[in-house]
């Protein structure tokens, strides 16, 4: 077995308070990232389905912080993870471009799949982009739960629990979507 400053691909399942969660990673970065599901079985199925996931779960020192910051978002807290490396081999440029525009949400922040489009260089192009987020690799990181469909409806989402994971999530940022909340009623004097 090689010393941990030497590995270079690995997995991992981890217990959050939302749920289970999985990541993979290899020697240039993260390559997926699997939000919450109810059974540790179900998020290693996930991992799994997909090509170059390693059974290793030995953990470079950046998996293990980003195991950490995982758990701290999941509990409420702001985190950024705009610094996490991640491998996007063989993603094309548009996507690239997508997800790099993406990147820059900060925690609480939305915008538009149109408007992300347009910061991305891709005016014009929301349902492909609305498309390249739900083949997003590593949700999160790449915050595609930010992104809203126009006039700040909540949109698609392609991770388990579809439109109601992206909304718990962006409740856990502070974001509420959807109607405002009714009016009080004034009174008459």
């Amino acid at each position: 077995m090689k010393p941990p400053s030497e590995i270079t691909a690995g997995h991992a399942v981890l217990k959050t308070v939302i749920g289970f969660m999985g990541i993979a990673w290899n020697e240039k970065g993260l390559i997926r990232l699997c939000l919450p599901e109810r059974s540790r079985e179900a998020v290693e199925r996930r991992l799994f389905r997909h090509a170059g996931v390693s059974t290793s779960t030995d953990q470079p020192r950046w998996v293990v912080e980003l195991i950490a910051s995982i758990k701290a978002y999941a509990a409420g807290e702001d985190v950024d993870f705009s610094d996490v490396p991640v491998d996007l081999d063989g993603v094309d440029d548009f996507r690239l471009a997508i997800y790099a525009a993406a990147r820059k949400l900060g925690f609480g922040e939305t915008t538009t799949y149109g408007e992300l489009a347009k910061r991305a260089g891709h005016a014009g192009l929301a349902r492909e982009t609305g498309a390249a987020l739900g083949a997003n690799p590593v949700p999160l990181v790449i915050p595609c739960h930010r992104i809203l469909a126009a006039g700040g409806k909540i949109g698609g989402f392609s991770a388990p629990g579809g439109s109601a994971t992206k909304e718990k999530m962006l409740a856990m940022e502070g974001v509420r979507v959807g109607p405002p909340p009714a009016a009080q009623a004034s009174f008459g004097f």
